[in-house]
This record gives structure tokens, C-alpha cells and sequence, in this order.
């Protein structure tokens, strides 16, 4: 037998909530397409204007994606035009996916924020001025380890005491825990640390439990994925004014995989930045982070993870675990989010979970030139896009409360 609620049982109040609902959606719906033609434009305009090789975009509000599109080329040789199904290297980016598998291990009791390091990955980590401080874990993650890369970060001999006499350059001259800065050094220690604590390859783990569970595809093994989606990346030579691909961008390493050593050469694949993937499914991966953990009704992180991992650590640069909070990618707006730079490209994710929105941006090749710490290119096109098909949605939903 079946119920249903006829007109007489609706309530006023929920008369009054479903046609909110209905018309919010409606507006939105009308409001966004009406705009598409003009971020179109607008987005044009930045390729006529900047050097720009290609630009990939998604934008998503309220838990959908309401925009998406790609501009210009994915390969200037062939003239083959860029689209949403291109995927690329999205540089450091890639850094919050590290340090999601490390939440999750964390949540299943294999690992502690407060672990001292040198256990994690087999061989000392303590800084030579400072050997009684413990690194952790927690210091990795947020760049206040004290580490650097100034011997280099493609693998773990830069900073093993058994293997580079060099190794005490690898620190800063500050205690750790007592200073900030940036490093990918950390990130591919953690990548490590995911692969000896979890017994799976680094690539692996992070594709069966967080690209697979979120139905994204992608991953940090070249050779796993179609390389025919691969968009290419090139540098701007500023002498030349021209555009050189980066052969080294998409490098398969393929040989150093077959002679791969489980627990050690993890910086192989690049867990500080080697994850490729498109616009489209990173927009994806971001909205579970803006929802605190939950993607389409499926749990990634604890809210409490997720949470951990936005809260600033350090009070210089905002810098949470692996997750940034910052007011100058869109002026005056409080977001968080990454950023990325390898080989001629920019990336950018950035969202708001409190106002459920949030932008990625991908360029392929531009200028390097940065305005207010960020590649202006890429700056300029967040800006429009929230300009254009954000401010109006807020603007509705609060006159609507």
C-alpha cells in the first residue's frame, strides 16, 4: 500500500519551502545560462589578450558543476583545440591528494599527526642543529618541518644521511615547528609514508581509495592512463616569445618502475605533483573537500579530517595540510584551496564551503607573470568566472532567506 500527500496535508511553512526551492533552482538555472555566452566572451578575450596556449575550467555551485568549457589549444604543433575530456599534469595541486590518503590512514589507526618521521621512512629525519626535535608528521604536511629542497626532491637519497653527504643542506637554519616553507621534499616523504604504511604502491592507493571511490579518472602511473587525453604543456620562452613543449611533462619513467623498491622510490611518481587529471573530474574531487569529506552521498574523509586539513597551521602563509586559506586569488574573498606550476603549466582549485562554490583553472602554457602571488592568467580568469556566475547566485540565495 501507498501514501501520498495530497494538497490539503501541505503545511503552509512547507508550500513555502518547496517553492523557494523550486525557484531558486530556476533562477539559477536561467541566471547561468544566460551568463555562459558572456563568460565565454570574457574568457576569449584573456586568450586574445595574454599569451595563453589553453585554459580548462570548471566551476560548481551548490554541489553541481554549472560550468564548464576549455579554450584554445591542446597541441599547437597539430592544432588539435583543447577540451573538457583533456587531462594534464596538475603540479602541486597533486599535494592534496597525499595528504588525503594520509587522513585516511590516520582514521584507521595506521598512522599519528604527531609520529616521528624517521620511523615513518625507515632512516633519520632530524635536523643537525636541532637533533632532539621531533618532525612529524603534522610538520610535513604543513611545510613547517624545516626541510627544503635545495639538494633536490626526485628522491629520498637527497636527504638519507646513508646516502648524500650533503644531506644537513636539506634544513633550514630555524628549529622545525618554529618556521615556514614551502617544500616538495615533505610531500614525497609523505608519499612514502602512504606506501609503507598502507603495503599498496603510492599510485595504487591513491586510485582505489580516492579516484575510484569518486568514479574520477586519473592517477599519478603514466602508463596507466590513455595518453591520447593528454593535453600537451609547454614553457613560455620569453627571449623567443614562443611557446616549447616540455617533453618531460608526461615522462613515463618507465624503467625506474620496473626497478621500483617498495617504501623508497615513491618520488617516482610524484606525489608532491605528478597527478594528471581533468578540469572536469578535479572540480569533482574539490567539491568533496568543500562538503567536509562527501562527494554525491559517498565519504572520502571524517568531517574532522577534512576540517584538519583546511585549518592553517602556519599564521606566515595560512597553510593548513596541503590546503591553503587565502583573500587574494579573488580580491576580498575568503577561499581555500592550491595551486600548481611545473613545465608551463598553472592550476589553480580553489573553493568556499560555506558558500558551496568553487573554481579549478588549467592552463596549459601561458605567461608566467604573477599579480598578488598568483599567476596572473590564471588570476584574471578566476576572477571572471566568479564575477560572472557567482556573485549573482549568492546575491539571489540571500534575498531568498
Amino acid at each position: 500500500m501507498t501514501y501520498e500527500l495530497g494538497p490539503n496535508l501541505m503545511t503552509t511553512t512547507m508550500k513555502k519551502k518547496l517553492i523557494y526551492c523550486l525557484s531558486l533552482m530556476l533562477f539559477i538555472s536561467v541566471n547561468t545560462f544566460a551568463q555562459v555566452e558572456n563568460v565565454d566572451s570574457a574568457i576569449q578575450q584573456i586568450l586574445i589578450e595574454e599569451k595563453v596556449v589553453g585554459l580548462s575550467i570548471a566551476v560548481v555551485k551548490n554541489n553541481k558543476i554549472i560550468y564548464t568549457n576549455a579554450f584554445g589549444k591542446s597541441n599547437l604543433e597539430s592544432g588539435a583545440p583543447l577540451s573538457n575530456k583533456n587531462i594534464f599534469r596538475i603540479a602541486s595541486i597533486s599535494k592534496s591528494f597525499s595528504a588525503t590518503a594520509i587522513m585516511q590512514l590516520i582514521e584507521a589507526g595506521k598512522l599519528d599527526l604527531d609520529e616521528d618521521v624517521s620511523n615513518l621512512v625507515g632512516f633519520p629525519i632530524r635536523h643537525p642543529k636541532y637533533p632532539e626535535t621531533v618532525i612529524t608528521l603534522r610538520l610535513l604536511m604543513s611545510h613547517m618541518s624545516s626541510i627544503n629542497d635545495s639538494e633536490g626532491y626526485f628522491s629520498l637519497d637527497n636527504i638519507n644521511p646513508a646516502k648524500n653527504p650533503n644531506w644537513q643542506k636539506c634544513y633550514n637554519d630555524y628549529e622545525p615547528g618554529k618556521g615556514y616553507q614551502y617544500c616538495n621534499l615533505n610531500f614525497n616523504m609523505i608519499g612514502t609514508i602512504i606506501e609503507r604504511t598502507s603495503g599498496e604502491r603510492f599510485d595504487q592507493y591513491v586510485k582505489h581509495h580516492i579516484l575510484d571511490p569518486l568514479k574520477l579518472y586519473g592517477g599519478y602511473c603514466v602508463d596507466s592512463l590513455d595518453k591520447t587525453r593528454f593535453a600537451n604543456i609547454y614553457d613560455y620562452n620569453a627571449d623567443s616569445a614562443k611557446f616549447i613543449i616540455s617533453p618531460n611533462a608526461y615522462a613515463p619513467r618507465s624503467e625506474e618502475i620496473s626497478n621500483y623498491t617498495m617504501g623508497y622510490t615513491t618520488p617516482i611518481f610524484s606525489p608532491t605533483g605528478g597527478m594528471k587529471i581533468s578540469a572536469t573530474d578535479l572540480a569533482k574531487y574539490m567539491t568533496m573537500h568543500m562538503n567536509y569529506g562527501v562527494y554525491k552521498n559517498g565519504r572520502i574523509i571524517t568531517r574532522k579530517s577534512a576540517k584538519q586539513m583546511q585549518m592553517p597551521y602556519s599564521n606566515v602563509e595560512n597553510y593548513g595540510f596541503a590546503l591553503e586559506n587565502t583573500t587574494t586569488m579573488i580580491d576580498g574573498v575568503q577561499l581555500i584551496g592550491h595551486t600548481g606550476s611545473a613545465y608551463g603549466l598553472f592550476s589553480a582549485m580553489f573553493f568556499d564551503p560555506k558558500k558551496k562554490f568553487g573554481i579549478v583553472v588549467i592552463s596549459n602554457g601561458c605567461d608566467p607573470s604573477y599579480s598578488s602571488g598568483y599567476n596572473k592568467v590564471i588570476k584574471r580568469t578566476m576572477n571572471i568566472l566568479y564575477d560572472l556566475l557567482i556573485v549573482n547566485i549568492i546575491k539571489t540565495e540571500y534575498k531568498k532567506r
